[in-house]
């Protein structure tokens, strides 16, 4: 029987309208505080238009020194009311257009070695990478002791209790990208509690879910979107053996954890997009490699876990690089065993309304497509706001103009 996206399909005991999944984009356009903006619901109400059956809602932090930048969003008792409010207008939006809710997943997150919460780092890691932070060898580095760590579970509890207070479907405690969780993983000459073996790796990944699966029982779901390697050479990353091979033995036991704890889904990714963009992301634009060869490598990683646990869900990505041929290349992949959803990241930025498009007319506008050129990026590593410079020109061309072409 041959899977469409638009077949439903049942995770958690809910059911998703299609098999169309927004992924988290993150927008840096909250207000300094954290509360959603006048940008973030502009964008999140595109969004309900283009009828996905999930919105995977970009990363929220759960303290202010974790957040990425001063203004990335983060849930807390003030701002609260404002996440609320944005997940009632998505899915009142959404019900009026398409008859039906989507599932909304909030993205929780401790930015770690990437935090910026002041705009001037000294970011908490993990431990001292030398290939991370390969060229910023001035910079301060905080190295956050056991003690620290042991506060986060709470922090996540807190943050949880407040998802599930705006109106959030389900609650992913994110460990992937070079974030908190996931540099975690390859700490393994890191002294105590969280160093050195797979179990004290994962200590504080797996008490974050278990706190955040306590605060919300069962009137939400836990969730995650997990690296499945880091794509580094060995000893610099996480799950890549000696020979620099993608080794996903450690991966496997994580999910199988994840398994025991009631996960049923799981959003796959790889890589780092601050260093090696191409890995997460295929580009076209002065990019290192062909981007055939970044997919190819995302359909293997995704294709080899998917067949190691069949009874769990999993998310496929790298889907934009296909242009016009996207969602036919995304239901080529699911009918092949690679996932159950398609997500879709960048395209989202650049053609919200894609899948609708597709259900209309059998395919998708080659002039609203995303292009691949990384314009998104390169307006959140110059620290404004986010979003497609090409197709949304009106919007975004003024701050690419501004904080991009001056420099």
């Amino acid at each position: 029987m041959q899977i469409s996206l638009s077949d439903k399909i049942s995770i958690y005991g809910k059911e998703a309208h299609n098999r169309v999944l927004f992924q988290p984009m993150e927008g840096c356009d909250g207000t300094a505080d954290g509360a959603v903006d006048e940008l973030t619901r502009r964008r999140y109400l595109r969004f309900a238009e283009g009828a996905p059956g999930i919105i995977w809602f970009e990363a929220t932090a759960v303290c202010n020194e974790g957040r990425a930048n001063p203004r990335q969003l983060y849930i807390n008792e003030k701002t609260v009311g404002s996440f609320k409010a944005l997940i009632s207008e998505i899915k009142t939006k959404s019900t009026i257009l398409h008859g039906f809710e989507p599932i909304i997943i909030v993205q929780l997150t401790h930015s770690g070695r990437y935090s910026k919460p002041d705009g001037t780092p000294e970011p908490i890691v993990a431990y001292r990478n030398e290939l991370w932070e390969k060229g910023k060898e001035a910079q301060s580095f905080k190295v956050a002791t056991d003690e620290y760590f042991d506060t986060i579970p709470a922090m996540y509890k807190k943050a949880a209790e407040l998802a599930l207070e705006a109106g959030f479907d389900g609650m992913d405690v994110k460990c992937c990208h070079g974030y908190l969780f996931n540099e975690l993983l390859s700490a393994y000459n890191r002294e105590g509690r969280y160093g050195g073996s797979l179990e004290n790796r994962t200590r504080l990944y797996f008490d974050c879910i278990d706190a955040v699966k306590e605060s919300v029982g069962d009137k939400a779901f836990v969730t995650t979107r997990l690296n499945s390697c880091d794509c580094f050479p060995y000893g610099y990353g996480f799950g890549v053996n000696e020979n620099g091979e993608t080794d996903l033995a450690g991966t496997k036991a994580i999910i199988k954890k994840l398994k025991e704890k009631g996960i049923e889904l799981v959003n796959l990714t790889i890589g780092n997009p601050y260093l090696i963009p191409h890995t997460n992301r295929p580009y076209a634009a002065k990019s290192p490699e062909d981007g055939r060869i970044g997919m190819k490598r995302v359909y293997d990683v995704t294709k080899e876990i998917t067949n190691s646990f069949p009874d769990m869900k999993f998310v496929v990505s790298a889907l934009t690089y296909e242009g016009e041929n996207a969602v036919k290349y995304a239901e080529k992949l699911l009918n092949e065993g690679v996932g159950d959803f398609a997500g879709f990241g960048r395209m989202t930025f650049a053609y919200p309304t894609f899948y609708k498009d597709y259900l209309k007319n059998g395919t998708l506008d080659k002039n609203k497509v995303c292009i691949k050129c990384s314009k998104c990026s390169e307006l959140m590593r110059a620290g404004t706001v986010s979003g497609c410079v090409i197709r949304d020109t009106e919007c975004y061309m003024p701050y690419y103009q501004k904080y991009v072409m001056k420099k």
